[in-house]
């Protein structure tokens, strides 16, 4: 905090839980989704440093999905903070002497805790019987719902996979252990879930949907990807026009594709670029670059401004893999330049990128390797050229993710925006 003054406090410490996890001492935990506090729905990849056989007692009574943290010695401003579990982090979530649940590090109390409460909408199965947290679960404090409607990734095995990315464990850990884990969501499920959130959701804290799964490279239920998805847009538009902000997270795909998702509803447009530099993207994204290519889908993230407008078109890249032993980056300044070199090409041409905090997931090829992530001073170096960037190209906070600064974001998963200042006229 002292290093980097510019970087929000809540920002510095929100990438060092997101990075490194957390431990949770057993009264924390959810009490799964019998109890008051909304537990973690493992929406599409499992974003802990454990596999849940080795989650102990987490993996049995569930973490909560996200944690709030506020005060402390620091003094706090209201963050938002995606939950991902390390047993063996200098962080825990635990009562202090008065009972109050706190955030100490290595013993020293550092920030309250507050826990999402049980959502209204969760206590309503569909009437199959399947619960709401499985088919529609919302992250980001309510804000998002997130519908990963295909399980599984078609880029599989050594030479397909993103090298770190657990989709595919994930969804093998959850059948091994039991649990509910559909591998393609009916979309008359989805709309049923979708009803009984927009009928309990009173509050109307529920913003956007978010529609994502893994890559499509022949076909689902004989559709394309473009179609796969599209219809799930398709009924969520026609059933609830202009209810949320629709979302899609999938492939670089051409422009005919892309203007299909137009046309079925879709509003913002996210097709990940995952990590900037030409041979790293080759190592760490072997199906990508097998089935289409770094410069292809960096021309279709172009061509798909021309189809929802630049500032519509927001790809993801994984902060941090950057710097993953063996093949990465040896120092922060090589990986900054790289990423920067990334940041500029997007925004220099209206296209905002944003970035997930990578975790470190010990089934994945990098993760194994590089079991503590990348150094925080990495992740603060990045906040500090994302926003300079930003600057630079006259833009502002990509729409679709809440309010932004310090005390207002929701977004979870990254602290992008808790680093950004808010829009003019949201004040402080």
């Amino acid at each position: 905090m002292e290093r980097f003054p510019g970087i929000p406090r809540e920002a510095v410490l929100k990438e060092d839980l997101l990075r490194g996890g957390v431990a949770f001492d057993p009264s924390a935990l959810s009490g799964n989704e019998g109890g008051e506090v909304k537990p973690k729905s493992y929406f599409i990849f499992s974003f802990d440093h454990r596999t849940l056989p080795e989650l102990g007692e987490a993996a049995l009574n569930r973490p909560p999905e996200e944690i709030v943290l506020t005060g402390g010695p620091y003094g706090l401003r209201r963050t938002v903070v995606s939950v991902r579990v390390n047993p063996s982090s200098p962080y825990r979530v635990a009562p202090d002497a008065d009972g109050a649940l706190a955030l100490f590090l290595d013993g020293a109390r550092i920030a309250d805790v507050g826990l999402p409460p049980m959502p209204e909408y969760y206590r309503h199965p569909l009437s199959n019987g399947k619960s709401v947290m499985e088919v529609a679960p919302t992250i980001q404090w309510g804000y998002l719902i997130y519908l990963t409607v295909f399980r599984v990734c078609q880029y599989f095995g050594a030479k397909e996979e993103c090298q770190y990315c657990d989709i595919n464990h994930n969804w093998r850990q959850h059948k091994a252990a039991g649990r509910p884990y559909t591998g393609v969501k009916p979309v008359d499920e989805v709309l049923e879930a979708l009803e009984i959130i927009d009928r309990h959701d009173t509050a109307r804290a529920s913003t956007a949907y978010t529609l994502t799964g893994g890559a499509v490279t022949s076909k689902v239920g004989g559709k394309d990807e473009a179609d796969f998805y599209g219809q799930y847009a398709q009924a969520i538009e026609e059933r609830f026009p202009g209810r949320w902000i629709g979302k899609v997270v999938a492939q670089a795909l051409p422009k005919e594709d892309v203007r299909r998702f137009h046309d079925y509803g879709i509003r913002i447009y996210h097709p990940n670029y995952e990590v900037w530099d030409r041979r790293l993207f080759e190592l760490y994204c072997p199906g990508k670059e097998r089935y289409i290519g770094r410069d292809e889908w960096h021309r279709r993230i172009l061509d798909s401004a021309e189809v929802f407008g630049p500032r519509n078109v927001i790809p993801n890249f994984v902060a941090g893999v950057e710097m993953a032993r063996p093949s990465g980056f040896l120092t922060v300044d090589e990986a900054i330049a790289s990423t920067r070199e990334g940041l500029r090409f997007f925004m220099s041409r209206g296209i905002t990128p944003r970035f997930t905090t990578w975790c470190p997931e010990p089934t994945t090829p990098l993760g194994r390797e590089n079991p503590d992530g990348a150094p925080l001073e990495y992740h603060l170096r990045l906040l500090e050229a994302y926003t300079e960037t930003l600057r630079e190209n006259g833009l502002t906070a990509p729409p679709g993710y809440g309010p932004a600064g310090p005390g207002r974001a929701v977004f979870s998963v990254s602290s992008f925006m808790d680093a950004l200042a808010p829009e003019p006229g949201e004040g402080e």
